[in-house]
């Protein structure tokens, strides 16, 4: 017998998120350590009816924990995708996957605009704790942040591990609301709630002390003990700024942000969290970027979303703890705490 808190968040995933209907197919991708979960995605899928097709990554090559040859994103899945109307994909990252599997994977599904649920490091205790939030909730703080934040020309960050940082905006570039709705043209990372985009500019000091997303989250979980912070200036990290007492988080840190491409090292998004429904951070990037707070991420803007006029392969969130939030001098957050 299925777990029923696991079925639960597997069922507000497919009903209440994606809304699969009875005549549709959906395609899940997962790999084997995450295929559990994804069964019990297949379940509620075919509990409504639709037709679904389940793909395991391993069977389509070697997946190396160290990023040796990433496997790449195969033609059979591009064409199982192009016959869906919904996918999940819902697997542990690896390093390298992110531009050679993911990143393609996210083009397909824009490409026949589809409605996908994103679920890179999902895990069981994600299923019963951000997918059992209270949407509701969710999705009325998530606009009423968008209200605020949507036309602001300069947004003050400030932390006490150290964070002081000053992001500009520009009006032309949009803020976009994730709050667990799924349509062709806004697919979205569950667990979900927050609401971002990619600043103009951005100049300061940033103290990442919770986690990192791509294979960072896996590797090192939470950073609280051992944060690692650098400096922005113009929108770009300094490499020379960097610096962390966790020599293989730093090495790691150093080798992602300015070796990956030219952009690599460029702001590309800030977020706000808007999962009230979230008590305390994991160590699992893709729940804690969803927690009431900041984070930040250097690489990809997302600029079929944002309006972004650069990309990048990388793409690294970090998450800044309690911090105070004050746009166009209004406090919206205080070390944490919605005031809004």
């Amino acid at each position: 017998m299925s777990d029923p808190i696991i079925q639960a968040g597997a069922h507000q995933a497919v009903v209440n998120c994606v809304r699969v209907q009875a005549d549709e197919t959906a395609v899940i991708i997962t790999d084997r350590q995450t295929q559990g979960l994804a069964q019990a995605l297949a379940q509620e899928i075919e509990t409504v009816g639709a037709r679904v097709n389940l793909y395991v990554m391993e069977d389509f090559g070697t997946r190396s924990p160290e990023g040796k040859d990433p496997l790449d994103f195969p033609e059979m899945l591009v064409e199982a995708l192009a016959d869906a109307q919904v996918s999940f994909y819902i697997a542990q990252s690896c390093p390298g996957e992110l531009s050679s599997f993911r990143m393609p994977m996210i083009e397909v599904i824009e490409r026949y605009q589809l409605r996908h649920a994103h679920m890179p490091g999902f895990t069981a205790q994600m299923m019963g704790e951000g997918m059992a939030a209270d949407y509701a909730q969710i999705q009325d703080l998530s606009y009423r942040v968008h209200a605020i934040v949507n036309q602001a020309r300069q947004i003050h960050v400030t932390t006490a591990a150290g964070t002081d940082l000053l992001a500009q905006f520009d009006p032309n570039l949009k803020w976009i609301i994730s709050d667990g709705r799924i349509t062709p043209s806004h697919w979205t990372n569950l667990p979900d709630g927050e609401v971002f985009t990619a600043p103009a500019t951005a100049n300061g000091r940033v103290v990442v002390d919770g986690d990192f997303g791509d294979f960072f989250t896996e590797k090192y979980g939470l950073i609280e003990e051992t944060p690692l912070s650098y400096t922005l200036e113009g929108g770009r990290a300094l490499k020379d700024s960097v610096e962390c007492s966790n020599e293989s988080l730093k090495k790691d840190f150093l080798v992602y942000t300015f070796g990956t491409d030219e952009n690599s090292h460029r702001l590309g998004e800030f977020a706000i969290g808007t999962n009230i429904g979230l008590k305390k951070l994991i160590g699992n990037l893709l729940q804690d970027e969803k927690y009431p707070g900041i984070h930040l991420a250097l690489g990809n803007p997302y600029p079929t979303k944002t309006g972004a006029d650069w990309a990048s392969q990388a793409h690294n969130d970090g998450i800044l703890k309690n911090p105070t939030i004050k746009v166009d001098g209004q406090i919206i957050m205080e070390e944490g705490k919605f005031l809004i």
